[in-house]
């Protein structure tokens, strides 16, 4: 499996981009996010890939980190949503956006990705929910960007998923700092990445504000 390319601009569309990998043409679809994110024609680039094979087409899907492809493989994993809708619910939330609606089970927020209607994004949260909380603690390990990087290789094979290379996102190192701090202290992965999201939805930052926020919410009431 094509895992990664790293290459040339040649072109960017509405929804893929065309990489140069000496001479030769990669068709790569990409979320609006992503595609914004890439440097222009003529410009290096890398991105981590997913290929999806067809019997009767083969297609590339281009991530800027492993945190991005990560949550592409879960939401495929779920009936009713293909790579394109995967990619629409990326572009509307983002990588980390979509880690804390479903864990706060905001399927409405899930609803406002383009061709996505309310049964489809209430089977996402329902069926990804025990799922996120181990993506968002791991996230601040895969949310390095390849965008930008030099390209200095062709195609690189599958790396390994849990691949550990620096955050360079702030909010995806510090909500998964913080996840993984509350789970340290016994909490469930469910709950504490339900207080972390709603901490991060009230627009607190910093992994310690977001610990200290969440165990306020956690703590027993009365």
């Amino acid at each position: 499996m094509i895992g990664k390319l790293s290459g040339v601009v040649d072109y960017r569309a509405k929804d893929h981009v065309l990489i140069d990998v000496r001479g030769v043409g990669y068709i790569v679809y990409c979320s609006e996010r992503t595609l914004m994110a890439l440097p222009g024609n003529g410009e290096p680039v890398a991105l981590y890939t997913e290929l999806l094979v067809r019997e009767d087409n083969l297609q590339l899907f281009g991530f800027q980190t492993l945190l991005e492809r990560e949550w592409h493989r879960l939401l495929i994993s779920v009936q009713g949503i293909g790579a394109k809708a995967s990619l629409s619910i990326l572009s509307a939330l983002g990588a980390e956006g979509i880690g804390r609606a479903i864990a706060l089970g905001d399927w409405n927020a899930v609803k406002a990705a383009q061709g996505v209607g309310p049964k489809i994004a209430q089977r996402v949260v329902n069926e990804l929910k025990d799922k996120a909380p181990e993506v968002m603690a791991i996230g601040g390990t895969l949310s390095h960007s390849l965008a930008t990087m030099p390209a200095t290789e062709d195609v690189v094979i599958e790396p390994a998923a849990s691949i550990s290379t620096p955050a360079t996102q702030t909010g995806a190192g510090d909500l998964a700092g913080a996840l993984s701090a509350l789970v340290n202290l016994g909490y469930g992965q469910g709950e504490a990445a339900a207080a972390v999201a709603q901490a991060a939805q009230d627009g607190i930052d910093g992994e310690a504000d977001l610990i200290r926020a969440a165990l306020k919410a956690l703590a027993p009431k009365g």
